[in-house]
């Protein structure tokens, strides 16, 4: 359904269950809901309607036939089952039986109701369904006209006259568009999944309200007392009906030293509990002057409903003064006179309070701060060697340790008892886990190596050997149901080990029996492919030494006679006997032939020798050439470099004579 963007849905959800009845108004707009109001009814529920058909049928069968159920614990069971049953049949059928064989004193019981009967008898109950209601109503602020829809949720909702109840209250027919068993399950992890970090939902705002009054309690200050406070007990509400969750409220208390805070209920007549919630031991603290100081105190009311005394703080307030001189200002760098010496000890001060935050000072003080004039459209002051005083205030925050103690909660040596406890269940409960694994594989092999031997495992064990097995088998079995019921996780430990002593050997000869030809085919195909290559006239084979291919040779012969002298001595040996080939042995025979043929067969060919490359010989230039052309000396170096490279990357052309020119005309030529 699609909610409306600015006219408000107000939906009321009526939640009755096994052992309370709950009513919410809701308020639904596009992408948000607020509740409007809460209400409950803590020992409202279905488990109420079980109670008044047992005591019906209890004086019932008591005026029949003589028997008091409430005597008898067990009778009392069985006719509250009974009733329960009978309370869901009557919500969709006009009369429900009752009948019960043997329930007290060998006395078989019967009888039946009518839902008017039913309906009469509950009546008590019944009256009381209205007041949540008329409750939620008057706290939302809604009339009865205001409210759109009526949704009820909770296995107890469906007894008709709670149904008739609701639509003569609301004026409207309750509906059931979820599923009323499962409704706030769902809703709950719809929620977790909205707070959670990892799941992403789409943009849904709750706002929450808290259907309790809080309030914190606390002993006047001894001021107070004696101005007549009677018991000096004073308390406040900081959170109200309706309080919007999460909230954080801060007070201010005037104390000279350690005092304690209540946490209670303000209204505890609709509450099956004490008032009280916790106590919160503030302090130890003491003021810096030795009077009462300013002490905030911070209570929280977080996402999840609870209370408590977050943190506590010292506030002291100091006022600093701050001399300034004309001299001063006007010689700041000098540091030998007593107004210097002075004007620094502030400075140093508020440097060392990491804590101290500026206050605002009065508004009529005027001057310099920190040995700074004011700037600004003032009447400008006389030049005097008269200190001017400034007062500066600081407030000093302290932290305050805060102490819990939570009624009803555990002590902590009682609650590390309970932790250790229950490392010990969860130990105990491992334990019975795998004492059942272990008592449950003794069964499945006991039932598994049964029907084997009669199948698959049959060739494999002589008839003596499976007699002895098979007798061996069926006595575990008649110890599992009897002495072996219930036994520890190394007796049955012990029982399988013991049983495949005599079962392994079967399974290993089944085993090689049909994994031998397979690791049989590996081994033959590695001997014929190393034989065929060291055979082979392929001249990718060529480099190889036929010494080294004789050896591979001799090697493949090896273990083809190895392997036909195992298989002769296996073929002669019946299938029960223990085998002499085995898979293991094959398999290492194979892996030893590779090790010792691959690194022959795949070695690689060497590669060809480079030719040597002459050098070729250098001409030296003439003479008369050189002191003609002296200038160009080192081009004509660089040119017959350049030529003895040519030559020397020409091959065979550098062995040839170079021809005699002049170095103007090699150079020319280049």
């Amino acid at each position: 359904m699609d909610l409306p963007e600015n006219d408000q849905l107000n939906v009321a959800f009526v939640d009755i269950g096994h052992a309370s009845m709950q009513v919410c108004i809701a308020g639904f707009k596009k992408g948000q809901l607020k509740i409007l109001a809460h209400s409950f009814d803590q020992s409202l529920g279905g488990r109420d309607f079980d109670e008044v058909i047992f005591q019906h049928f209890a004086a019932k069968f008591k005026e029949d036939y003589k028997i008091d159920v409430s005597q008898n614990a067990r009778a009392c069971l069985r006719l509250r089952a009974a009733c329960e049953k009978l309370k869901k049949v009557l919500s969709a059928n006009p009369e429900a039986p009752l009948n019960i064989e043997c329930l007290m004193d060998e006395k078989d019981v019967r009888g039946s109701i009518k839902r008017e009967e039913f309906e009469q008898i509950s009546i008590p109950i019944l009256e009381r369904v209205k007041r949540p209601l008329e409750k939620a109503i008057s706290e939302s602020g809604l009339t009865i006209e205001d409210v759109h829809m009526v949704e009820v949720v909770g296995s107890g909702s469906r007894v008709p006259a709670i149904i008739r109840i609701l639509t003569e209250f609301f004026g409207k027919e309750p509906r059931r568009t979820m599923n009323a068993s499962e409704c706030v399950a769902r809703g709950c992890a719809l929620q977790c999944a909205i707070l959670s970090p990892t799941f992403k939902v789409r943009e849904f705002q709750v706002n929450e309200s808290f259907p309790f009054q809080i309030a914190l309690s606390w002993k006047g200050s001894a001021p107070e007392a004696q101005n007549g406070a009677g018991d000096n007990q004073q308390s406040t509400i900081v959170f109200s009906k309706g309080n919007p969750i999460p909230s954080v409220k801060a007070l201010t208390f005037y104390r000279s030293g350690t005092f304690t805070v209540d946490v209670q209920y303000a209204d505890v007549s609709e509450l099956q509990a004490p008032a009280k919630i916790s106590t919160y031991t503030i302090g130890p603290f003491q003021s810096a002057k030795g009077e009462r100081a300013k002490v905030k105190v911070k209570a929280r009311l977080n996402l999840h409903g609870i209370v408590s005394i977050e943190s506590a703080t010292l506030l002291e307030e100091e006022e600093v003064e701050l001399q300034v001189s004309k001299e001063q200002s006007k010689e700041s760098t000098s540091m030998d006179t007593d107004e210097a010496s002075t004007n620094t000890t502030p400075a140093s001060s508020n440097d060392t309070d990491v804590n101290m935050q500026d206050a605002k000072g009065p508004a009529d003080i005027t001057g310099a701060e920190n040995g700074v004039p004011e700037s600004g459209d003032k009447p400008a002051q006389m030049e005097t060697d008269t200190k001017v005083e400034a007062p500066k205030k600081k407030v000093k925050k302290t932290n305050i340790p805060v102490a819990e103690f939570i009624y009803g909660a555990m002590v902590p040596a009682d609650l590390q008892k309970a932790v250790e406890k229950e490392f010990e269940m969860a130990l105990q409960d491992r334990v019975m886990e795998e004492t059942k694994d272990k008592k449950n594989a003794v069964e499945a092999y006991v039932y598994d190596m049964r029907n084997k031997l009669s199948d698959k495992y049959q060739e494999f064990v002589t008839d003596s050997q499976r007699e002895e097995l098979t007798a061996t088998l069926q006595e575990v079995e008649d110890w599992l149901y009897e002495e072996g019921e219930d036994e520890t996780k190394g007796v049955y430990t012990a029982k399988l080990e013991e049983l495949k002593k005599q079962g392994d050997p079967i399974e290993e000869r089944y085993k090689e029996y049909t994994e031998r030809g397979s690791v049989i085919d590996q081994l033959g195909y590695c001997i014929n492919s190393y034989r065929e290559a060291a055979m082979s006239n392929d001249p990718k084979f060529d480099h190889i030494d036929l010494a080294e291919k004789q050896k591979v040779l001799n090697e493949c012969l090896e273990a083809e006679a190895w392997l036909r002298e195992k298989k002769q001595q296996q073929d002669t040996l019946p299938k029960h006997a223990d085998p002499v080939l085995l898979s293991a042995d094959v398999k290492k025979k194979a892996e030893a032939l590779d090790r010792f043929c691959r690194p022959i067969m795949t070695k690689p060919r060497p590669k060809p020798a480079k030719p040597a490359t002459p050098e070729a010989p250098t001409t030296p230039p003439p003479q008369g050439s050189e002191q003609q052309h002296g200038g160009d000396a080192s081009a004509g170096a660089d040119t017959n470099h350049s030529a003895n490279d040519k030559a020397a990357d020409g091959g065979g052309d550098a062995s040839e004579e170079p021809m005699e020119t002049d170095k103007s005309d090699a150079t020319s030529a280049a």
